[in-house]
């Protein structure tokens, strides 16, 4: 799934590919001492952020810890040692490759396909990009789960049922090849996207038991890097970085992919709860990502799913907006965890402007709903306001795994702030 309409980035922030430059770095430095030196009250301030106040004329050594500090380093030695080791990465990544066994690189999504090739990884790629964050989950063997998924993906993404049923047979048919590799390598970062598709690929690695070394890579931040969405954003020598810190897949990662699997599965949600508490040793950034999941059931005070929650709030906040800039104020402002895609969010907004008490207005004028102008409806003020509930408004129920909600039924809700689930009379 791509993203849209992201805001530019501000000069003064760290780069969000991750590619550091000393010399550039230097210029910088160099750049904001001679603005200290012209009184210019915006260098000013970026250096009150990171330098207590002091009475003698600031140096440029001051200016690159300056420099250091806003793209995430404790000095500027440390952010040249950071880019002394990309460098060296590269390089003996270019030498190297991967080439020493077969490999197969298995990756959620296309995004690195080009860029691990640029970097000097050659080995055979499978993407894995079956979004299980939005949708309806079961404990079904393979050949089932790939064709109700195919059902669900081609009903909510207005694709061609064949075409989806054989992408989801060429993804899923991939797992069966496994024995022909000698090393599989699990590039992941740590949103609920990412993290519930590993937990399926873990369970069904611990199922089948390959004879392949099974290596990790999983990321939920980089240096230099302000806001760390996910391994795509990344340069192909910042991959190169990544390539030796890969880990080795042990027994207990594999029994956890199975135990979260199940528990998203499940039509109770208690068991996944219980999984989040525990912290996910092996893995914690998994128990965040699985928290999060849960955080899009109805919460208990007003009926919302975490993401429907902040879209209305974004609009209560800034006015109305186009839907590909609310997108991105989700994306790069306000959810903790960004995990959706741009079209799974246009999906998940349908049930908030449809039906008979819509939660949003939308201007459909535009022919590309980017474009369409998205407001509050005066319900959607009232849910905020705590005075109507946002489950009920809803113009259709949905899934969250194998969690069945249902107007007028009786179902699941969270406290995200107890940590505690609640059984809804409906």
């Amino acid at each position: 799934m791509s993203t849209t309409n992201a805001p530019r980035r501000s000069p003064k922030s760290p780069v969000s590919n991750g590619r550091l430059n000393l010399e550039q770095q230097r210029k910088r430095a160099k750049d904001l001492l001679k603005s200290l030196n012209a009184g210019d009250p915006d260098a000013l301030q970026r250096v009150s952020q990171h330098l207590p106040p002091r009475s003698q004329a600031l140096r440029l050594a001051d200016a690159q810890l300056v420099i250091a500090r806003e793209a995430g380093f404790a000095s500027w030695p440390r952010l040249k040692q950071h880019i002394d080791s990309i460098s060296l990465a590269n390089r003996q990544l270019q030498r190297a490759g991967d080439q020493d066994r077969k490999t197969l690189h298995i990756r959620c999504g296309s995004d690195i396909q080009h860029s691990l090739r640029t970097a000097g990884l050659t080995g055979d790629f499978l993407e894995f990009s079956d979004p299980y964050c939005i949708g309806p989950l079961s404990d079904s063997e393979p050949q089932a789960l790939l064709r109700e998924r195919a059902t669900f993906l081609a009903d909510a993404f207005d694709l061609d049922p064949a075409d989806a049923l054989g992408r989801q047979q060429q993804s899923y048919g991939t797992l069966l090849k496994l024995d022909q590799y000698q090393r599989l390598v699990l590039w992941f970062e740590h949103d609920s996207y990412d993290q519930l598709i590993l937990a399926y690929l873990l369970h069904r690695l611990h199922e089948q038991q390959p004879s392949a070394e099974l290596q990790l890579i999983a990321v939920d931040q980089v240096p230099g890097v302000e806001r760390f969405i996910g391994i795509g954003q990344l340069a192909p020598e910042v991959l190169s970085w990544l390539w030796p810190q890969r880990k080795q897949v042990k027994p207990g990662l594999l029994r956890l992919g199975s135990d979260v699997w199940h528990a998203l599965c499940a039509d109770d949600p208690s068991d996944l709860l219980a999984l989040v508490k525990t912290g996910t040793p092996a893995l914690p950034m998994m128990s965040k990502a699985l928290e999060r999941h849960l955080q899009q059931l109805p919460d208990v005070r007003d009926g919302l799913g975490r993401t429907e929650r902040l879209i209305l709030q974004i609009l209560q906040r800034l006015g109305p907006l186009p839907a590909g800039r609310v997108f991105a104020e989700l994306m790069m402002r306000d959810e903790p965890l960004p995990y959706l895609g741009d079209l799974m969010y246009w999906w998940l907004l349908q049930p908030l402007v449809g039906g008979a008490t819509p939660l949003l207005q939308i201007d459909n004028n535009a022919v590309d709903w980017p474009q369409r102008m998205l407001q509050l409806s005066p319900l959607g003020e009232a849910v905020l306001q705590g005075k109507a509930d946002g489950f009920q408004a809803r113009a259709s129920g949905y899934h969250v795994g194998g969690v069945d909600l249902q107007q007028g039924s009786a179902h699941w809700r969270f406290d995200a702030i107890q940590r505690s689930l609640h059984r809804h009379p409906g």
